[in-house]
Formats: C-alpha cells, structure tokens, sequence
C-alpha cells in the first residue's frame, strides 16, 4: 500500500473514530456531554442533534464518494466547538486536562486536509484544472 493510500485512510478513520467514540457520551447524557450542553444552553436537544448529525459525518468520511460532504461538515461542526471551547467552556472543561479541545482540533485539521484533497469532487466549488 502507497504511503498516500495510507495516510488517506488514517485522515478518515481518525476523525471518524473521535466522532463516534463521543457519541456514547452525548446519547447516554454523560454528566460531562450534559454539563457542556448546559453551558452553552443547548440542552438536551442541541447534544442529541449534534449527536446525529456527528453520526452522519463520521459515515460520510468513510465512504469514497462522500468523504468530501463529511469533511466540510466536520470542518464546521469541529470550528463550532472550537469557539466554543475559546469563547464560553475553557480550553480545559471539568479537569479533563483539555482533551476535548484537543481531540476537536485534531478532528478539524483531519477534516480541512480532507477538504482539501478532495476539492476537486465539490460539485459547487469551480476549479480550473
């Protein structure tokens, strides 16, 4: 396998893997996923809804043909959460010690490389080959 082959692979399977690893949290009202909803008042419906639409994303990642609509989605999901992070909740939220902001950027970064690569099957975006 080509190293571009692998490392294909590894940015969508790694954001796709954060995504659904928080969903245990957000559809079991894990008192953190339920303490961060709060503080940005979007509890319960904004943690569920954001729950199905990360769902969504992580599927579209993974499939060849979508991986570009799940990449802007997740660029837009993460740039959300990242605000988040900076404006109201902390780097730092309940002790984790900033995992949730990390695993955020490293979600963001996989995903705006995924933008990226795959610019040219975004069927609105004109480019000029």
């Amino acid at each position: 396998m080509k190293f571009q082959s692998f490392f294909l692979i590894f940015l969508k399977w790694i954001p796709a893997i954060i995504l659904l690893q928080t969903l245990l949290y957000k559809f079991t009202a894990a008192p953190e996923s339920v303490y961060i909803f709060s503080a940005l008042g979007l509890e319960p419906y904004g943690r569920i809804g954001l729950g199905v639409v990360e769902l969504i994303v992580a599927i579209l990642l993974v499939v060849p043909r979508t991986t570009w609509l799940g990449a802007l989605l997740g660029v837009g999901i993460m740039a959300g959460a990242l605000f988040s992070h900076v404006t109201k909740l902390g780097i730092v939220v309940q002790n984790d010690g900033g995992t949730l902001f990390i695993l955020a950027l490293i979600t963001f970064i996989c995903c705006s490389l995924l933008v990226w690569l795959h610019r040219k099957q975004i069927p609105f975006i004109k480019i000029k080959v």
